[in-house]
């Protein structure tokens, strides 16, 4: 075996790589196309599309239609799952900006 990496060793390591198709991932969602495609026109995720047109998710996608998924099983209708999730995105961010800032004054 040689010690060279594959082209594709990368691409599989890639969070953002759009690996998975609409019926894999509501496959692994245990959801429907239908719920995914909702999700896209609420644009909580906009999935890629293949050379064919198909739509194809990442793993990162896939984790948020996870949260939503969990959100609309718990009640809450999708509308509202989808802007918590924005919300839940916009906080973790600024709390990553924070640290960061608050790292930088102390290093100053």
């Amino acid at each position: 075996m040689t010690s060279e990496k594959s082209p594709l060793a990368g691409s599989l390591d890639d969070d953002d790589y759009p690996a998975y198709t609409m019926g894999r991932a509501a496959e692994m969602l245990g959801t429907t196309p239908a719920f995914l495609r909702t999700l896209g026109e609420a644009r909580l995720i906009t999935p890629l599309r293949s050379s064919g047109g198909h739509r194809r998710y990442s793993r990162y996608q896939l984790r948020i239609a996870a949260r939503a998924r969990e959100l609309v099983d718990g009640g809450t209708p999708v509308e509202a799952a989808c802007r918590i999730i924005a919300l839940e995105d916009q906080l973790e961010e600024a709390l990553r900006l924070n640290e960061e800032m608050t790292r930088h004054r102390a290093g100053s």
